[in-house]
């Protein structure tokens, strides 16, 4: 737990950057974080026109998921177009906060051209980040020190980085792919990791805090779990998500300010199980930063339901993540509303 910020430095910095507010950006033309960043299919054009939507209902910063494949296959150029994103981003006068690695849908990442999106299922080219085989194979953990030092040392002291998300979902359930080992091996893996994620980026001492998201809860209190401990111990500022109904969120919320520490839920936004929009107020009146899932529907397909995974959904079922629609145009103008006149 070594240099880990004290309360007041984290205030401190809450205070100097102001009420967050935005969402997990992925461009309508990608589907995944590699097909993102990868060199044929980075697209500023893309990315400038649909931060703009961002920023035009007032949105302060986004979200990004990295991959560990992008730094081991094209190192520098890798790096060169993340700060080409951030200029961008910085045009429209938005920070970043990059995700360094994902625990989340297929664990089995490949390298090359992704496959195009099956149809009508929510993030069906989404990768995790490493995959199982580096995950659960401890002493290749070592081949991704590079990754983490490079990345966050070139970025180090840019004011245009909000925050450092080291780790999304650790130790998410599996739902796609069987893989060795039960969902207690990947959270031991997990935890294990993440405490050496902490180590490694605080070796680099950025400017920036850091943070992971606690994401599981039990009565709105963080699940009893030695994820979560380290999580509480190491963060520097408290990440969350939170995909449920009011008076839950403002529980969960309530509980975590317990910490004295700033809180950023890094996702919420559910429409069909009962985190909608008007939440936003919760979020300001509670001084949260806020930043919900999605922005453009596009290849991620997260307009479907999780559900979407197991079960046949319908194609107009409502739309679950996501505000807008590929030329701007809210999914629901009351709700843009709501949001912007938030900010």
């Amino acid at each position: 737990m070594s240099n880990v910020w004290t309360a007041e430095r984290a205030n401190e910095w809450w205070r100097h950057a102001g009420w967050v507010f935005g969402c997990n950006f992925t461009p309508s033309t990608a589907g995944n974080q590699i097909e993102f960043w990868s060199a044929d299919t980075f697209d500023l054009d893309v990315i400038s026109r649909e931060l703009g939507f961002a920023a035009s209902l007032g949105m302060n910063a986004v979200r990004v998921y990295l991959h560990d494949l992008l730094w081991h296959h094209e190192a520098t150029d890798f790096l060169s177009r993340i700060d080409d994103f951030l200029a961008v981003a910085a045009s429209h006068r938005i920070r970043v906060m990059p995700v360094l690695f994902d625990g989340v849908w297929n664990p089995e990442p490949t390298w090359g051209p992704q496959p195009d999106p099956v149809p009508g299922v929510h993030n069906s080219m989404w990768v995790q980040s490493p995959g199982a085989a580096v995950l659960h194979d401890h002493h290749s953990w070592l081949s991704l020190v590079p990754y983490v030092e490079n990345v966050m040392a070139r970025f180090a002291d840019d004011p245009r980085v909000l925050a450092w998300d080291l780790f999304n979902e650790p130790d998410q359930l599996d739902l796609n792919t069987i893989v060795a080992g039960s969902r207690d091996a990947k959270s031991e893996a997990a935890t294990a990791l993440v405490r050496e994620v902490f180590a490694w980026a605080r070796g680099v001492n950025p400017s920036q805090p850091l943070t992971v998201g606690l994401w599981e809860y039990d009565e709105c209190v963080p699940a009893a779990t030695e994820l979560n401990d380290t999580i509480l111990n190491e963060s520097d500022v408290i990440t969350f998500h939170c995909y449920l109904p009011r008076d839950q969120l403002t529980a969960v919320i309530a509980e975590l300010q317990k910490s004295r520490r700033p809180l950023v839920c890094t996702e919420w936004l559910a429409r069909s199980d009962g985190s909608t929009a008007d939440l936003i107020d919760v979020f300001a009146e509670a001084d949260v930063g806020a930043m919900n899932w999605g922005l453009v529907a596009g290849r991620t397909q997260t307009r479907f339901p999780w559900r979407s995974w197991w079960e046949t959904v319908a194609d107009d079922e409502p739309w679950f993540h996501e505000l807008l629609h590929p030329n701007g145009e809210p999914y629901d103008r009351e709700e843009a509303a709501m949001l912007t006149q938030a900010a």
